[in-house]
């Protein structure tokens, strides 16, 4: 006999249906096969299919058994977490927000925690289907390709009175004091409509303006409605790229009382916030889609949805969260100063 109990194996089972089926005994059958008769007699009582023992349905049967005993996955469809994990996934979070944001919710129940790693395996474990489609399209694919412009003369033709990103204050680059913005726009097939995009740099907030095209006159109307609904102390400095549409900058500022600076050419990683909240955009304004069928309210709902993502830059807070603590900061040192 063996020191040692094991699972009977398959060819053990082969063996046992045919011994069974020439009418050996059960300690005669164990005997030949180094087994304790109570292991036969528990495999026969088992496995058994209506008074016939079936090698390939004993095995079936034992297979499935040990796959019920198992526990579920923190993450089965049924769950509650699974609730929570895929409904801010419709929110287009992040598998790593989503995690860091259920020990936020959770912090003393193990049970409702989840790694990013485990949100992606579930995602792509789901079998093929639309369900599993419609997952994946809400993660966000990767950093999207930026085709390199050609060498030579800059075709946008010069901005008139630029003032350099070198010479813009050195606390914009420290991300420390808040109000200093990065501007772009996103456009949308053969470029004939376009959404402004404005991000804060020490909050990460955005700002979406619908634009009828992506004329200097739409950007300066647009980006002067948009920036004068922020409060002036948030209103310092605005850094663009040299992009036509920043040819009236004088009158943005003026309108907005805040200074203008522009990139170098073909250097977009100086407005690298913009650039990457512009990748991020992207999962709800496709490349190659009509952009003006977003009206203002549309565009107003997709920054919210941003705003309201935590952001590990900022300690797992969302962009509001950190605006608010900064217009809070700014309100009390105010109350302080007439006082």
């Amino acid at each position: 006999m063996r020191s040692t109990y094991t699972h009977l194996q398959p060819e053990e089972r082969m063996t046992l249906a045919s011994l069974y089926q020439q009418g050996w005994s059960l300690r005669a059958i164990a005997k030949l096969q180094g087994r304790s008769p109570s292991t036969i007699s528990r495999e026969l009582r088992r496995n058994a299919c209506e008074g016939s023992y079936a090698s390939a349905v004993a095995q079936r049967l034992c297979t499935q058994r040990r796959i019920d005993s198992r526990p579920l996955p923190k993450l089965h469809g049924d769950g509650c977490l699974w609730y929570l994990v895929s409904t801010m996934l419709s929110w287009l979070w992040s598998p790593q927000q989503i995690a860091r944001t259920l020990k936020r919710m959770y912090p003393n129940d193990s049970a409702m925690h989840a790694s990013h790693e485990s949100i992606y395996t579930a995602i792509y474990a789901y079998p093929r289907g639309e369900l599993r489609r419609q997952l994946i399209s809400l993660l966000r694919q990767g950093k999207s390709t930026r085709r390199p412009r050609s060498a030579g003369q800059d075709r946008r033709g010069q901005i008139p009175d630029m003032v350099s990103i070198h010479v813009r204050p050195p606390e914009v680059n420290d991300r420390v004091m808040p109000g200093h913005w990065e501007g772009d726009l996103i456009k949308g097939a053969g470029n004939k409509s376009a959404v402004g995009v404005l991000v804060e740099r020490s909050t990460r907030l955005v700002l979406l303006c619908k634009m009828p095209d992506a004329s200097a006159e739409s950007a300066l109307a647009a980006f002067t409605n948009k920036l004068r609904q922020i409060a002036e102390p948030m209103r310092q400095t605005l850094t663009y790229d040299q992009g036509k549409e920043m040819a009236r900058h004088k009158e943005l500022a003026a309108a907005t009382g805040m200074r203008v600076y522009f990139c170098d050419p073909h250097s977009p990683w100086q407005k690298g916030s913009c650039e990457n909240t512009n990748g991020l955009l992207r999962q709800m304004l496709p490349k190659g889609t009509d952009l003006s069928v977003h009206d203002q309210d549309a565009l107003d709902s997709m920054a919210d949805l941003m705003n309201n993502r935590p952001r590990q830059t900022l300690g797992w807070d969302s962009p509001y969260q950190a605006f608010q603590k900064f217009m809070a900061a700014i309100n009390e040192k105010n109350a302080a100063t007439i006082h």
